[in-house]
């Protein structure tokens, strides 16, 4: 994923590329409502087509799981699109005796299954009944009836998405049906019903292994991070490990829920045809009344500084890649905007420097990028990920990469290669702000992460402030021996 920063930048040149914002700046446009229970709401009128974008984003990702719970949040987003007390289901006080059911046997068959010597016989037993009850209830369930709904009443977007830091809910829909999105996410947050636990447990942990265990790119990303974090929570998946998955239970994943998807840890952006004063009056509506919630703790552990090279090499029936990353400060450090530039100067673009030396030169790779990563809440990493051109080997690749770092060191950038990031930076963001759920994410976001969407005014102004010197300087403290983990993915028997 591209870094984030690199996509909030020339925000106050929004005249420019969005006539709907006109000559006022994102500062004036922006109206904020926080209603009684912690609920922040974010609007930008956009007049123009009769449409908005909605994301609703509750800042609480993988980042905030425990031992006790990893993977529970990619899991519940799964689970909050199966529908609520009156969505998804056909009879839901004909449904909870049968859920209750289900926990039930499938907490038992999961005790039996983590005995030091389980009976096979008792666990088929449970297995038949737990088929048997899942069969039952599928009689009951309205599949995908969320966004069913949403289809008719003309929505396009509807997804989900769960990060290292935060769970948004997106969707785009015509003007008229803001009080429609309203009901149904109000809805979801109240009365959020976990049905088809274990078959989705199941598929999750399907989608484990077809994007983890069996995919090259994935095995080695995991197995980057779970390296160059010792101690803090982004080096676990955000999917969750094996183990975690397997191990996750209907009553772990609801508490989890019920404490933190909640008002207080909610952040709502509606940007297109949306009038201030009636989304005001709609959400206290609908979400005015749910209970705050818990709000989500801080993370109180801080990864050591790292005091030499880390190395993992990763055995794998693929052509051989390396991924080298190196720890940074994340917003709203100085630092962190440097590296947006750092990232521009060397692999965005075919005439970035990496491209240009390593695949068009000298001809090492095929391909190679980098980007921030894991999350953006915490100290992260920047990472670069290059593959050999056969025959070119991944320690060749290595050397000629080390060689690129320590020229950005120890040469000054040109004033003209600064300027000509600049623009495409503001070129970037101006195309991913002309869309409403371009900017109601950015929003979204920035509000969670960083407790307040106004740090993307002034990104511009820090960019433009970045010089050859905050270049080589960053470089040089960074990206360094000693600071770097570097992961090599090899063919077995090799």
């Amino acid at each position: 994923m591209r870094s984030i920063g690199r996509l909030l930048a020339a925000l106050l040149l929004l005249s420019a590329g969005v006539p709907s914002l006109q000559a006022a700046t994102l500062a004036q446009k922006v109206q904020e409502h926080t209603f009684a229970n912690g609920l922040k709401l974010l609007v930008v009128e956009r007049p123009g087509a009769p449409v908005f974008s909605a994301y609703l984003t509750v800042g609480v990702g993988a980042v905030h799981e425990t031992s006790n719970d990893r993977g529970v949040a990619h899991l519940l987003e799964h689970l909050r699109f199966k529908g609520t007390e009156t969505i998804g289901i056909r009879d839901y006080r004909q449904e909870q005796p049968l859920l209750k059911d289900i926990e039930l046997t499938g907490s038992e068959l999961d005790r039996l299954r983590n005995e030091s010597k389980p009976d096979p016989r008792t666990i088929a037993a449970l297995e038949q009944k737990l088929a048997g009850l899942q069969e039952r209830h599928t009689q009951l369930v309205i599949k995908d009836e969320f966004a069913q709904i949403y289809a008719r009443n003309g929505a396009v977007g509807y997804n989900a998405f769960t990060s290292k830091d935060l769970t948004s809910y997106i969707v785009s829909l015509p003007a008229n049906k803001l009080e429609l999105w309203a009901s149904l996410e109000a809805d979801r947050m109240r009365n959020s019903v976990l049905r088809e636990f274990y078959t989705e447990r199941d598929v999750v942990m399907e989608e484990r292994r077809r994007s983890y265990d069996s995919d090259a790119d994935g095995l080695l990303y995991e197995s980057l991070l779970a390296t160059a974090f010792t101690v803090h929570p982004y080096r676990n998946p955000i999917i969750g490990w094996p183990t975690d998955i397997a191990n996750l239970s209907p009553a772990v994943t609801r508490s989890f829920m019920e404490r933190y998807y909640s008002p207080v840890n909610t952040v709502i952006a509606l940007v297109g045809a949306v009038d201030f004063a009636q989304a005001v009056a709609v959400v206290e509506n609908y979400f005015g009344s749910i209970p705050p919630g818990t709000p989500i703790p801080n993370i109180t552990t801080v990864e050591p500084p790292q005091r030499g090279e880390k190395r993992v090499t990763v055995e794998f029936d693929a052509e051989p890649r390396l991924t080298v990353a190196f720890h940074k400060p994340t917003l709203p450090a100085r630092d962190d905007y440097v590296f947006d530039v750092i990232d521009h100067i060397l692999s965005q673009g075919r005439t970035s420097r990496l491209y240009r030396s390593l695949v068009v030169e000298q001809q090492l790779a095929t391909s190679v990028r980098s980007f921030g990563a894991p999350g953006y809440r915490y100290p992260n990493l920047f990472v670069i990920k290059a593959i050999p051109r056969h025959p070119h080997t991944v320690t060749e690749i290595e050397t000629a990469l080390y060689a690129e770092l320590q020229r950005l060191a120890t040469e000054p950038v040109s004033e003209e290669l600064l300027v000509r990031v600049r623009n495409r930076l503001r070129v970037d963001h101006l195309r991913i702000l002309q869309s409403n759920g371009g900017l109601a994410r950015m929003l979204t976001f920035h509000q969670s992460i960083s407790g307040d969407w106004r740090y993307l005014i002034d990104y511009e102004e820090q960019i433009a402030s970045i010089t050859a010197e905050d270049i080589q300087r960053v470089a040089a403290t960074y990206l360094v021996p000693a600071n770097r983990t570097v992961a090599v993915l090899q063919k077995k028997g090799i």
